[in-house]
């Protein structure tokens, strides 16, 4: 065994860690040896045919369907603090509309299909020991969240940041938390077991778990998918959508000898433009997944780091504030990238209705805008026709939240009717604005209350 490796298995013993969190990063120190770890160039890969798709799956009776929800757990990823975006708390805690936050939204749509289906389908939070506190406070107000037979939440795992000219753990004295980090969301299955969560989960008859990022409003638990993946037996089925210009980030699936892989952005190698080609990479993951609780502990019986995912090599500074502190590297992997590990796992493609993330302040801007409508149930309806709008913010004036509200005082202009709208430099919205067509505004420049900006 390299030095490297076993420096950081013994730091993870040390702070108690579970054997499967000790295997599975065993596996990601293993892939590492590879100099082309985490990279996966396009020339490589082939297009994904067609997908079956949602509106082709039945929609199951009444006691059919509220039998495949009643063994159903809604899990939420909430491990963000949003620092990117300049803030200092629970991401999922952003207003999203007037006195709504993203978990708000969540408990509306868990609460409203449990109305609707007369089924339990529990809600559970993977956070972050940030997160925890928060989170768990913001949902406290719902009794019937407080009162549910499992545990609302429990801990993503976390490994040591390695140095990136020698991989040793890294030691950081002025704030030995930095020492640390989350081994991407691919870490779910591994936090599941070793928060004991999922033998918990097992133990109260719920076979099932439906995954998605908090930020992601359009994520609701879909009956025909619960029962889709209960009557075929599906170990793990992954939502897709058809890639428009929007998909900047995340993943696209493709096939690699004949296999469907998932490629994430951090695994396209310098100077491979292939990945943002959505006439050829069509199908994007939504990180919608669903889980057959079962089949993960038998996977897991027989490896307790399993599934096999892809490495993805994250390069940063051990303070992420602070560009000259130690470079550091990160091992993570994508929760998505088991479609391509788990044997019989599947892909649907699903409406882009069900893809809402909240990435960075030019989505924030979207679904606060008049471009969704937020129904009692929690569902995030889009409001436009086709691909919808996309928006690009100049970073130097819009990227952090402060800075973002302060230019739109008076709410989001109407994007419903708008195509793409671009803002170059420093410039204020006034109330009552409307987007129409393509729009482009350079500053500096206040748009006043109630203009028609058309493209």
């Amino acid at each position: 065994m390299s030095d490297h490796v076993a420096a950081a298995l013994d730091k993870m013993r040390s702070v108690g860690a579970h054997p499967s969190e000790l295997a599975a990063l065993r596996r990601r120190l293993e892939q590492l040896e590879d100099p082309e770890a985490g990279r996966l160039p396009g020339d490589v890969l082939e297009p994904l045919p067609d997908l079956p798709q949602l509106a082709e799956l039945p929609e199951p009776d009444g006691d059919r369907a509220r039998d495949v929800l009643d063994r159903l757990a809604v899990v939420k990823l909430n491990g963000g603090l949003g620092t990117s975006m300049g803030l200092s708390g629970p991401k999922s805690l952003l207003t999203v509309k007037p006195g709504t936050s993203f978990l708000d939204v969540v408990a509306a749509q868990v609460l409203g299909l449990r109305a609707r289906y007369g089924a339990r389908l529990p809600l559970l939070l993977m956070n972050s020991t940030s997160t925890r506190g928060p989170s768990l406070e913001a949902l406290h107000r719902y009794e019937a969240l407080r009162t549910q037979d499992v545990p609302l939440d429990f801990l993503q795992g976390r490994e040591p940041k390695l140095r990136a000219d020698d991989l040793q753990p890294v030691e950081w004295p002025a704030n030995p938390e930095l020492e640390w980090c989350p081994p991407g969301h691919g870490d779910i299955y591994t936090a599941l077991t070793a928060s004991g969560t999922l033998d918990t989960l097992l133990d109260a008859g719920l076979q099932y778990a439906f995954v998605s990022n908090s930020d992601n409003l359009g994520a609701l638990a879909d009956v025909r998918i619960a029962a889709w993946i209960a009557d075929e037996e599906v170990p793990f089925a992954m939502e897709a959508v058809r890639g428009t210009p929007a998909d900047r980030k995340g993943g696209h699936l493709a096939r690699r000898d004949g296999q469907v892989v998932l490629r994430e952005t951090a695994q396209v190698p310098d100077g491979d433009e292939s990945f943002t080609d959505v006439e050829r990479w069509r199908f994007y993951n939504t990180n919608n997944l669903w889980i057959d609780l079962r089949a993960l502990r038998d996977l897991q019986a027989a490896d307790p780091a399993a599934p096999a995912l892809p490495l993805i090599v994250n390069r940063k500074t051990v303070d992420p504030r602070d560009k000259s502190s130690t470079p550091v590297i990160q091992l993570e992997t994508a929760m998505g990238a088991a479609v391509g590990s788990i044997p019989g796992a599947r892909a649907v493609q699903v409406p882009r209705s069900r893809f809402a993330p909240v990435k960075t302040t030019n989505d924030l801007l979207v679904v606060r805008s008049d471009a969704y409508e937020l129904t009692p149930a929690g569902r995030m309806a889009p409001t436009f026709e086709g691909p919808g709008p996309v928006v690009t913010l100049d970073d130097d004036f819009f990227k952090m939240v402060p800075d973002f509200e302060e230019r739109f005082p008076d709410g989001a202009p109407s994007l419903r009717r708008c195509g793409r709208l671009e803002v170059e430099g420093d410039v204020s919205f006034g109330a009552d604005v409307v987007c129409e067509g393509d729009v482009y505004v350079t500053g500096p420049r206040q748009v006043p209350d109630g203009e028609v900006l058309r493209g």
